[in-house]
């Protein structure tokens, strides 16, 4: 389903109208969220993704990214203000989650992922899983007095 409403487009080189790609509305929506000096309102989205967006069809995208989770809304007076529920980092990790749990062999999928990985990720993620250990814990006896 695609997100954008008829004649929602960006200017093309020839002057024509071009449709947007599938989440690329919600893209901009979220950047947009993201740029904001906090919660803020549909309109104010609106404002800021420009063009002849309809407000129903910004209303629909944050819809849409609420029920992933990518967005929170909280009320103000009558009104819903909106923010992104996680930098860019934590939305793509959240997304990376969603893909791994439609997968029926996690265990393939990940092996794959960390064969794929580059040297330097795959220095990476064995430091953010295996951290290394203070100082203190190495030492015999735990650094504490008395040894124990």
């Amino acid at each position: 389903m695609e997100l954008a409403g008829r004649g929602e487009g960006e200017q093309g080189e020839d002057g024509a109208r071009r449709r947007r790609g599938q989440g690329e509305l919600a893209t901009e929506v979220l950047s947009v969220l993201h740029r904001a000096p906090g919660p803020v309102t549909a309109s104010w989205v609106q404002e800021q993704v420009g063009g002849d967006l309809a407000y129903t069809t910004v209303m629909t995208i944050l819809s849409r990214l609420l029920a992933k989770q990518a967005v929170v809304r909280s009320r103000a007076g009558r009104a819903y203000v909106w923010s992104a529920a996680a930098d860019a980092a934590g939305l793509t990790a959240r997304r990376m989650r969603r893909m791994l749990d439609t997968e029926p062999d996690r265990d393939a999928v990940l092996a794959s992922f960390v064969t794929a990985l580059t040297p330097q990720d795959e220095r990476l993620l064995r430091s953010l899983l295996n951290p290394e250990p203070p100082e203190s814990a190495e030492r015999p006896g735990g650094g504490g007095r008395g040894g124990r």
